[in-house]
């Protein structure tokens, strides 16, 4: 039976946790490498025909590609602060080294066609949101999006963090029909559950995520843990729900054949009228969670 959802491990390439290309996924443009590089050590990534970002998850970084050079901040971990990051063309030969200690890093791709220049994403310029209420209050990080980050071909990617037991990616939504409200995305999560200090990654931890089409040809609700990652190449999404004790976050990368950059959606519309209810329900004082600045100190 196919699956849309990749456990931990069964990505892993070369000692690396996450080496996922397009073919991988059955799709065409989508794609996530995770790497880990030990402190004060250096690796060469050749991209080829993608585009990326250089996105710290643990640990800082340099960044050397095409001549110039970007020194990353990075964080302690997704769930310590919002991280600045490093924009590289496809075509390129990047040089990434970790900056004191061990470095793990995520490389959200997308294959393009439009070769651009390296550039800089400070931390402090990625448009922190606080999105739905009550319950279904969640954190979200648009730092690679259109509209506010215009630097890239195809490429689209975003951050959310939520909260110990609340509901995000909700109503659920779809991304696979072109028409008035929505464009053509592949689109990739990759989880990251926190343990008992609500800040540490860990697998003791769990959380839910669902993906479905309206005709039952897809059907998948599972049990995401730490370091999981799930592909969306049709279908409504979500929710993504975090157990109590467990904040969730997840990478959010896409990418599609539309000539100009979009994450147009649209709902599921069963479920719709719930954002007319968040109108009069409060926001959960946790979020956000996040900021360049470090933890909001809302736990």
């Amino acid at each position: 039976m196919m699956t849309l959802h990749r456990p931990e491990g069964t990505l892993r390439h070369d000692g690396d946790p996450i080496l996922l290309t397009p073919e991988d996924a059955g799709w065409t443009y989508a794609g996530l490498r995770v790497l880990r590089i030990g402190g004060g050590e250096s690796r060469i990534v050749r991209t080829g025909e993608f585009e990326a970002f250089v996105l710290p998850l643990a640990g800082a970084c340099t960044v050397r590609v095409d001549g110039a050079t970007f020194t990353l901040a990075g964080r302690d971990s997704v769930f310590a602060r919002v991280t600045d990051f490093a924009y590289v063309p496809r075509d390129a030969e990047v040089r990434l080294t970790a900056e004191g200690v061990d470095l793990e890093v995520a490389l959200p791709m997308a294959r393009c066609t439009k070769r651009l220049e390296p550039r800089y994403g400070p931390a402090e310029q990625a448009p922190v949101e606080v999105r739905g209420a009550g319950r279904a209050t969640r954190q979200v990080t648009n730092f690679g999006i259109p509209g506010v980050w215009e630097h890239a071909d195809k490429l689209n990617a975003c951050e959310l963090i939520t909260p110990d037991g609340n509901w995000s990616s909700y109503p659920p939504h779809k991304h696979d029909s072109a028409g008035a409200c929505e464009v053509v995305n592949e689109e990739i999560y990759y989880f990251r559950i926190a343990g008992r200090d609500g800040i540490t990654p860990s697998r003791e931890g769990f959380g839910l995520h669902r993906t479905y089409t309206a005709d039952g040809t897809v059907e998948e609700n599972v049990a995401v843990r730490d370091g999981d990652v799930f592909l969306i190449p049709r279908g409504y999404h979500g929710p993504c729900v975090a157990a109590p004790g467990y904040p969730m976050y997840y990478l959010n990368v896409l990418a599609g054949p539309a000539p100009e950059r979009s994450m147009a959606f649209c709902d599921d519309p069963a479920h719709s009228w719930v954002r007319a209810r968040w109108d009069s329900e409060p926001l959960d004082p946790r979020c956000p969670v996040t900021s360049h600045e470090g933890r909001t100190g809302c736990d």
